[in-house]
């Protein structure tokens, strides 16, 4: 049974350059720190660093969860991400919107005041 998002990895050609990029865009060093592997822990879920070269879109995009999605859009341009997907109202307070990170990846942001991390179980 799927119980909820857990983790999301991102796949980076550089991971010194991708695990300070993430620790300013997350602000927080990883938990995990290893050749292989960085990990966040990102309230409660984690953001994962893997260094095998091999980026990109891939067809799936994580909403991290935010409280000013058109600040967060913001900060993460000002971080030399490129923006993929405008800040989007998608009905009933909900906002979203994504980026490409300077790694090729789409990183995404959701500003969602109906969600509740009680809720999840």
């Amino acid at each position: 049974m799927i119980k909820g998002l857990r983790t999301v990895i991102y796949h980076v050609s550089d991971l010194a350059k991708a695990k300070a990029w993430y620790g300013r865009v997350l602000e927080r060093e990883p938990y995990f720190d290893q050749p292989f592997y960085v990990g966040f822990e990102v309230g409660g879920f984690e953001l994962g660093l893997i260094p095998d070269g091999k980026p990109g879109a891939g067809g799936t995009v994580a909403y991290w969860g935010v409280e000013n999605a058109e600040a967060a859009l913001k900060q993460l341009v000002s971080l030399e991400a490129e923006v993929r997907e405008p800040l989007h109202d998608v009905g009933e307070g909900i906002r979203t919107a994504a980026v490409a990170d300077p790694f090729g990846n789409t990183f995404g942001v959701i500003e969602n005041p109906n969600f509740s991390i009680t809720k999840v179980k």
